[in-house]
């Protein structure tokens, strides 16, 4: 599972001994998760007003963050052109796997300096992943523009003889060139057809692949309509092709070119995904972290000094509906209204499951960003 449930509850007589309760109801007898204490530190309570605001704010620059971790992620994938478990090798928070990471996670004081009110580290954190998200537009829009251009110039070179460029398949030799009397065409054949000989002229194979061949056919330049005409009435295709040695040297620079530069810029392309990735996932948990110490002090008004213990817990895949029970029947008593409403009801009205409503702070955290298949 890389699903996590990040919970709060307020300190009993310490916060030791709410941690204790949680781990008995939850591993000792049935081995509903896997947890962790998740350690926030004392950060600056702002008043109950500038708290109210901030829950909002940090909701929406949750759900924006987010989108920016899945987006870098997404974006490695797409780059990389490879499976789920290498690229996931790449997607690393501070040095190391994103489980380890929430796992053992520590508030970053250099980033975010805890001397700072609660609504300017939300700020920081805004900033930041606005200017990653806006840098991330730019180079991916340069890095796609580049890759498309060599692909249609590599379905140009690896197509059908009918459509495809011959400029690795032809030579100067191949043509009679500058003549006023001949000239020569070229003919893409089915295999399944006989290249009828036809008066006038003199045939030779060029290239042949699965399905056809591209023969040069050397004719008096007066004989080319009822060529044309022979060649249609004998399912076999004129290609419109003149021989043209700056335009294929041209070609060639330029499929050189576009390779070289996609070669280029690969590697520094891979490490400002992995940098950037690393640094949005890293923001995306401290606002976690934000809104569980917002969310503590409002949700049960814990008071001063805020006294709570918050919590990370992996679910168990094949029990998260009997955790959730658990955590319901040890946190009810928290809130009155949850005493009546189990948020698992279905009342005409309130849609409860949809909101999410839980008696404890609870946040989801999913580990699973990518959404691709190779």
């Amino acid at each position: 599972m890389t699903e996590f449930w990040l919970i709060s509850a307020p300190g009993e007589k310490t916060c030791q001994q709410t941690w204790d309760k949680m781990m008995v109801a939850t591993t000792r007898t049935n081995a509903l998760s896997t947890n962790n204490k998740f350690n926030i530190p004392d950060l600056k309570v702002g008043t109950l007003d500038v708290l109210v605001g901030l829950s909002d704010e940090l909701a929406k620059l949750d759900t924006f963050v987010e989108s920016v971790v899945k987006k870098v992620a997404q974006y490695m994938a797409d780059v990389l052109e490879d499976s789920r478990d290498k690229v996931q090798e790449n997607l690393l928070a501070n040095g190391v796997d994103l489980v380890t990471y929430i796992t053992r996670f520590q508030w970053d004081m250099a980033k975010y300096p805890i001397k700072q009110s609660l609504k300017n580290i939300s700020e920081i954190i805004s900033k930041q992943v606005t200017q990653i998200d806006n840098d991330l537009k730019a180079r991916a829009s340069a890095y796609n523009n580049l890759k498309g251009n060599l692909q249609n110039l590599e379905r140009k070179n690896a197509g059908s003889l009918l459509t495809r460029s011959l400029a690795d398949i032809v030579k100067k030799e191949d043509f009679v060139l500058d003549s006023e009397y001949l000239i020569t065409m070229l003919v893409v054949v089915p295999k399944y057809v006989h290249l009828h000989q036809y008066i006038s002229m003199s045939s030779m194979l060029l290239f042949e692949d699965n399905d056809s061949g591209l023969f040069s056919v050397t004719l008096f330049r007066k004989a080319v309509d009822d060529f044309k005409h022979k060649a249609r009435e004998n399912k076999f295709i004129v290609r419109d092709f003149q021989y043209n040695e700056e335009e294929m040297k041209a070609d060639k620079e330029e499929m050189t070119r576009l390779s070289t530069d996609k070669k280029k810029q690969f590697g520094p392309l891979v490490r400002w995904l992995k940098v950037n990735f690393s640094e949005t996932f890293i923001a995306w948990i401290h606002i976690k972290a934000l809104r569980v110490f917002v969310e503590s002090d409002l949700f049960h008004v814990y008071g001063l000094p805020v006294n709570f213990q918050a919590m990370l817990l992996q679910p168990n895949k094949k029990n998260m509906k009997k955790l959730r029970e658990v955590l319901y029947d040890l946190y009810k008593h928290l809130d009155s209204s949850a005493a009546i409403i189990d948020a698992s009801m279905d009342i005409p009205g309130l849609n409860l499951s949809q909101q999410e409503y839980y008696p404890y702070v609870y946040y989801k955290i999913d580990c699973n960003l990518l959404d691709f298949k190779v």
